[in-house]
């Protein structure tokens, strides 16, 4: 019996579940970065960002219910890597001036991680004539970005300076 082709419906669950599990992730993780950091501007993105992680998951599995599969993640590498390289900055650069630049990296490689996701997915379920998934996930997407763009600010006017006066 020959083996069933995978077809982009399949590869978009995969997707799916991979993308979750990595925001379960994130959410556990937030609050530590938010703990570790010294800028309050910074402490501040990562308190809001966590809360609109909460969010994301909220939609992430209204899009499981679209196409009527459990919520359940499978184990994201890349994020798991990520993470480690961010709790590997806030070990050995605690108490530093440049901890804060540290974290700030971190946190841009996931929300860069995140971007690519949720563009794709968009992508795909526009695709498969998932119109209300594609609604979902660009209102993910366009969270995600501005979250981006606020780390970027908050890293250009205060952390980097920081960094490099002390």
């Amino acid at each position: 019996m020959a083996k069933q082709p995978k077809m982009l419906e399949d590869l978009f669950h995969d997707t799916l579940k991979d993308i979750y599990f990595a925001e379960k992730k994130i959410l556990a993780t937030l609050p530590k970065m938010e703990k570790a950091a010294q800028a309050a501007e910074l402490k501040a993105a990562f308190k809001k960002h966590h809360t609109e992680t909460q969010g994301h998951i909220d939609r992430l599995e209204k899009v499981f219910a679209i196409i009527d599969k459990k919520p359940v993640g499978k184990t994201c590498a890349a994020i798991v890597g990520i993470t480690d390289e961010g709790a590997e900055i806030m070990d050995e650069y605690k108490g530093s001036p440049a901890l804060d630049a540290g974290l700030l990296a971190a946190a841009q490689a996931v929300e860069h991680y995140e971007i690519s996701r949720y563009g794709t997915m968009r992508t795909w379920a526009n695709e498969l004539g998932l119109g209300d998934a594609v609604k979902l996930l660009d209102a993910t997407l366009a969270e995600e970005k501005k979250t981006d763009a606020t780390l970027s600010e908050i890293a250009e006017s205060v952390v980097n300076q920081e960094a490099e006066a002390a």
